[in-house]
């Protein structure tokens, strides 16, 4: 299973670049050596132009370990961007979303997250492309790490730089990703918080459970003490011996016996049928 949260290496170069702008490549052949093929933004997750899932791709592909692709287009493109790969072993998850400032693009960030989730769970990679891999594609991609790494916008976006130059979400893009992360850290603040009460409520449960069966065991089928001879009708001890009775000893004997026969049984079997399971 490949462990984002765990990718320490990944952590501290995304924190390296919080603070400072994006890296600027004013090298034209970068820029379209970029543009035009995927790179791997963090362990597992791909972004790149719809290039990079062509048919003729599927060797690299396989190579690298991905088996699920996000494919990012609206209508008007479905005829040229839409899944290339006919193999059985991809999975995708085609989204028709398009690249204006006006499109409501945050409904598709838990989808998204639940998909990349499942191939990395299961030890696969993830590429996620679009028309040309900057905008809606580099969207999604940038609201997973957000999530994934607690960041806010300018701290992912300066990251995904570094690694896809490209990337230019529109403006509506970005407006969405700066709402969404105050969205996901109160789920995740509420997410902890029920899971915690869940775990008092379960404590809490069994607790009371082995209580109850140890009151009923209790109440029912513990031993009681003997009844004491100086308390019963025949008066007192020293009335008995004056009165030629029994000895104390015999007498004491005879109720024991009278106990014993009258007393409820206790097994560990009764025991284990009452414990909570």
């Amino acid at each position: 299973m490949i462990d984002m949260t765990a990718s320490h290496c990944y952590q501290e170069e995304i924190n390296s670049t919080s603070n400072r702008s994006s890296i600027l490549y004013s090298s034209p052949t970068w820029e379209y050596f970029c543009n035009a093929s995927m790179q791997e933004i963090v362990p597992g997750v791909f972004l790149g132009p719809y290039s990079a899932a062509q048919m003729h791709c599927l060797a690299n592909l396989r190579e690298k370990g991905i088996r699920y692709i996000i494919c990012v287009r609206q209508d008007v493109e479905a005829h040229f961007i839409r899944p290339q790969i006919n193999d059985p072993s991809f999975t995708y998850l085609t989204l028709d979303i398009a690249d204006q400032v006006t499109e409501n693009i945050i409904r598709f960030f838990p989808k998204v997250r639940t998909f990349i989730d499942e191939a990395l769970s299961k030890n696969f990679k993830v590429l996620v492309h679009g028309n040309s891999g900057n905008s809606r594609s580099a969207t999604l991609v940038l609201a997973y790490i957000m999530e994934k790494f607690g960041l806010g916008l300018s701290e992912a976006l300066d990251f995904v730089k570094t690694k896809r130059a490209s990337v230019n979400p529109n403006e509506g893009f970005c407006a969405q990703l700066s709402e969404y992360e105050p969205i996901y850290k109160a789920r995740q603040t509420l997410n902890n918080g029920e899971s915690s009460f869940s775990n008092r409520i379960r404590q809490k449960r069994k607790s009371e459970q082995l209580s109850e069966a140890v009151n009923d065991i209790c109440h029912y089928d513990l031993i009681q003490p003997p009844p004491s001879p100086i308390s019963c009708d025949y008066g007192s001890l020293e009335d008995i011996m004056k009165n030629n009775s029994p000895t104390a000893t015999d007498f004491s004997n005879h109720l024991y016996k009278l106990w014993l026969e009258q007393r409820p049984t206790l097994t560990m079997n009764n025991m284990d049928e009452r414990l909570p399971v």
